[in-house]
């Protein structure tokens, strides 16, 4: 899962991408409005983080932007704007959540989890398929009761296939959601961590398939 955070307080983003990260997340981190469009425009993102007193563009400019054309990406609003007009504003611009300044990172996290969840049609925050599951809060998957030793990026790139499960999902934008723009994940990089998940999924009644020059897909094993 890839986040992309619209935040022109240094302190605050600083904490919110850190606590993003810990929570097993991708994150870039944009500092005005402009940019957060820029950066829309080039990337696939799974959720935004925006602030709406933002330089260069407002917050809901950025936002009524995005929705016009046609980006359906969950929005989480971040603001000390405090007012019933002001949130209507925001709801109605196309926003998914609000969450008012100052918040503790537990409940962001919290909200975050849920607008992801929400976006891909879920209402447990476990997800099923086989005999595998994975807790998107916990960060565990298991084959039936038993615990997977995966490491991070092996739990990100099953949660990515887990929520495109059914379809074709390329390798380029495997590496894309694992990684912020200070970080680098390449094509060979991705290969590895689906040789090892496949050896690690044996036995859980999924696998995952290489469709040559498409990508890959996971599905429940016949």
């Amino acid at each position: 899962m890839k986040i992309l955070l619209v935040e022109d307080d240094p302190t605050l983003g600083e904490a919110v991408m850190l606590a993003v990260r810990q929570a097993g997340y991708a994150i870039d981190w944009t500092q005005d409005g402009a940019h957060a469009e820029i950066a829309l425009r080039g990337h696939a993102y799974d959720a935004m983080l925006l602030d709406l007193g933002l330089p260069r563009r407002e917050g809901l400019e950025v936002l009524r932007n995005v929705r016009k054309r046609g980006a359906t990406l969950p929005v989480m609003i971040l603001t000390a704007r405090d007012t019933v007009e002001d949130r209507v504003r925001g709801l109605d611009a196309g926003a998914d959540d609000y969450l008012l300044k100052p918040f503790a990172l537990d409940e962001l996290l919290a909200r975050l989890r849920a607008l992801l969840r929400r976006a891909h049609g879920q209402v447990d925050p476990r997800i099923r398929m086989g005999r595998l599951s994975f807790d998107s809060v916990k960060r565990q998957v298991c084959v039936g009761e038993t615990p997977l030793v995966l490491s991070a990026r092996e739990v990100e790139v099953l949660e990515i296939l887990l929520n495109h499960a059914g379809r074709v999902t390329a390798k380029e934008a495997i590496a894309d959601r694992l990684t912020g723009w200070d970080e680098g994940v390449g094509d060979n990089a991705v290969e590895v961590y689906i040789h090892r998940l496949r050896r690690k999924l044996e036995g859980s009644g999924v696998v995952i398939r290489t469709l040559r020059g498409l990508g890959y897909l996971l599905e429940v094993e016949h």
